[in-house]
């Protein structure tokens, strides 16, 4: 259902049943993990998450782990602010 690489592709499944029968999955709640290995990075001016999820893992679309290690829940509040450090977890092997 999820692509592989996303946060939600190793999140377990569960299974609702409605009172006729069917059954409906979904994913259990996604907990955000502390980050073990990590790394700081000060955003320079102008600059977007997905680029420096591209220099850190060279996949922008990985910019969510970046989000999950500073605790943000929306993206552009990480780089909104010149000169802000931004925690980076170490890419995963």
């Amino acid at each position: 259902m999820f692509v592989r690489g996303s946060r939600y592709a190793s999140v377990t499944e569960a299974i609702y049943v409605v009172p006729d029968g069917r059954e409906i999955r979904y994913k259990r709640l996604r907990f955000i993990p502390d980050a073990r290995a990590l790394q700081t990075y000060r955003v320079a001016q102008q600059e977007r998450l997905d680029l420096i999820a591209f220099r850190f893992y060279q996949d922008p679309e990985q910019f969510w782990r970046i989000c999950d290690a500073n605790r943000a829940f929306v993206p552009d509040d990480l780089t909104r602010e010149t000169g802000r450090r931004l925690i980076i977890p170490l890419a995963e092997r």
